[in-house]
């Protein structure tokens, strides 16, 4: 019998699945190799995420359910896909490093700029204890939505919306993680980030590389920030 990596088994025994409905998921065996080979490894140039939570979340979290059907063949390459309107999802390691860079808790409430498909928003929703999600473009986050929905992710809420001025009345925010390229950083976020929270943002010109960044609020509200990684995403939309 093939011996199945540990960090899949562990949480194979942890969630009280057997292995029979673990294996009734055809896609289970590619998202440990995505997981093992892509995700968790430094052999390929880059620093491997750790995080065991984070590492369990990109475990558990079907991806293929959130691509379109052409491309389910696609969906664990670690690569970004296309979802419509201009707009991707993001490559599983991103994913996993910036959900990492976030540091989530259990208690977290966390808002996300950018839901896309809803694969980041799901991740997260394993970690924390509440998501609030915001996508510009009504058709993307209808269709997120009822994607979420049926997947039993009760803990995302999403909205229809201007990111760049974030969800006033459901913060201060513990994290805020933004999922489109700002040329900066947009001050209502920062404003909505709680005393001791962080926020992972890419910034940079649209379709060139941009730096992600992560910011730290401090206890007296100073921002402290740093760059973290060269990276490409598609900008961030606003409203006309």
């Amino acid at each position: 019998m093939k011996r199945l990596w540990p960090l899949l088994a562990a949480y194979v025994l942890c969630s009280g699945h057997g292995f029979a409905e673990e294996n009734a998921d055809p896609h289970a065996v590619e998202r440990e190799r995505m997981v093992r080979q892509d995700i968790a490894s430094d052999a390929l140039g880059r620093a491997g995420i750790k995080d065991p939570a984070v590492l369990k979340a990109m475990s558990a979290v079907k991806r293929h359910e959130f691509v379109p059907a052409a491309l389910r063949g696609q969906a664990y390459a670690d690569r970004p896909l296309p979802i419509g309107h201009g707009q991707t999802i993001s490559q599983p390691y991103i994913v996993a490093a910036m959900t990492e860079m976030l540091k989530p808790e259990k208690d977290d409430v966390a808002l996300e700029i950018g839901t896309g498909s809803g694969y980041q928003a799901a991740v997260l929703s394993t970690l924390v204890k509440q998501v609030y999600s915001i996508e510009i473009m009504a058709e993307l986050g209808e269709q997120a939505a009822a994607r979420l929905k049926k997947l039993g992710y009760g803990n995302v809420e999403t909205r229809v919306g201007d990111g760049y001025f974030g969800w006033k009345e459901h913060g201060p925010f513990d994290a805020i993680i933004v999922t489109a390229a700002s040329t900066h950083i947009p001050p209502p976020l920062i404003e909505q980030l709680k005393p001791g929270g962080r926020m992972v943002i890419p910034v940079g010109p649209p379709f060139q590389v941009q730096q992600l960044m992560l910011l730290e609020k401090q206890a007296d509200s100073a921002i402290k920030q740093r760059s973290l990684m060269p990276v490409q995403f598609v900008p961030l939309t606003r409203s006309k």
